[in-house]
Order: structure tokens, then C-alpha cells, then sequence
């Protein structure tokens, strides 16, 4: 009798933890990102931190800035190994990635967002930021060129300050004609860049 007891506790022991065990080694056997899975998801974060405004034009120029050097050191590693990386390469990128990664969370957390204003040069900066937006998460823009149209972005954002602050807060109407032209010019450069053929 107490064996039958023993055998049966253990049976039922096991029926309730199998679940348990087959979860826990689905999950250990999951495989990791790859690196081009990792930059894909660094870019959407980036696009929807863009999009919110969360991300000020700075900030996304900095962190393309180091995006575009993590490819960089990743195209140099394949050349090094007949375009392959080692598991040193691999574990030495996710590394960076994951710094990266810290550096896009505390960025679109910080207390700088992008501010936009409602009237016509807001509106204009909202919408390079939108199509900026869409061409990083198309993979239309590589993070260099988004680096690149985020500092004509921030340039022209530092102007209309400087601007607002020498006329007591508010634009002239040669203020307004001076940034709708650098703009124009900005929209062009977004425009070049998202169908020059060089996909992410």
C-alpha cells in the first residue's frame, strides 16, 4: 500500500511540474536576435521615439550617429572574415547594441521632448520629422543619413530659437521666409536621401 501511495504522488508530482519543465526549456532553447534583427529594432524604436516627439533632433542625431558607427565596425569585421562574424564579433555587437539600447530608453524618458508648435513652422517641423520618421522605419534612410537630416533639423530648431529670442518671442514674417526656405531645402535632402537607392 505504500508503495502504490509513493507511485502514485510521484506520478502526480510529475503531471503538475511537466508543464513547468516543458515551458522552461522552451524558453532556454528560444534562439537570440540576430544582428540585423537587433539594428531593425534599435531603428523602429528610434522612428516611434521620432514620431512622439519623445526624441528631440539632438538626441536622434547622436544615436544614428552611433548606429551608423556600429555598422560600420560590423561591415569592417565581415572584411576581416570572408564576410562572416565570429562569435567575438557577435558578442562584442550585441554589447554595444545593448548600450545603445539603454541610450534610446533614456532618451525617449528624459525629460527633453520635441516640440512642434501648432502654427505653420511647427507644423513644417512635425512633418520633416514624420517623413524622417517613415524613411527610418522603411529602411529607406541608413542611420547615417538620418544623422545627417537630423542635425539640418536641429540647426534650423537652434535658428528659429535664436530667432524668437532676439523679437521678444515671436517670428517675423522674413523669420518665417528665411526658415521656410531652409525647409524647403531640408525637404528636398529628405526627399534625395529616401529614394537614392541605398537601403538600410
Amino acid at each position: 500500500m505504500k508503495i502504490m501511495k509513493a507511485i502514485l504522488s510521484g506520478t502526480a508530482l510529475f503531471v503538475l511540474s511537466a508543464p513547468a519543465m516543458f515551458a522552461q526549456s522552451a524558453t532556454t532553447n528560444e534562439t537570440p536576435q540576430t544582428i540585423q534583427q537587433r539594428k531593425e529594432n534599435q531603428q523602429d524604436r528610434i522612428s516611434q521615439g521620432v514620431q512622439s516627439g519623445r526624441l528631440t533632433a539632438g538626441e536622434t542625431k547622436n544615436l544614428e550617429t552611433k548606429e551608423a558607427g556600429l555598422n560600420k565596425e560590423e561591415r569592417t569585421m565581415r572584411s576581416e572574415d570572408d564576410g562572416h562574424l565570429t562569435a567575438a564579433d557577435r558578442a562584442k555587437l550585441n554589447n554595444q547594441q545593448n548600450r545603445l539600447s539603454d541610450q534610446i530608453y533614456d532618451d525617449k524618458h528624459n525629460a527633453a521632448v520635441q516640440h512642434n508648435g501648432t502654427r505653420e513652422i511647427g507644423q513644417r517641423k512635425e512633418n520633416q520629422q514624420d517623413r524622417i520618421a517613415q524613411g527610418i522605419k522603411s529602411g529607406q534612410l541608413t542611420p547615417g543619413e538620418t544623422a545627417k537630416l537630423e542635425k539640418q533639423q536641429q540647426g534650423i530648431n537652434r535658428e528659429v530659437v535664436g530667432m524668437r529670442e532676439a523679437n521678444g518671442g515671436r517670428l517675423t514674417a522674413a523669420d518665417k521666409k528665411a526658415v521656410n526656405q531652409q525647409q524647403n531645402q531640408a525637404s528636398r535632402n529628405i526627399y534625395n536621401k529616401k529614394h537614392n537607392g541605398r537601403p538600410q
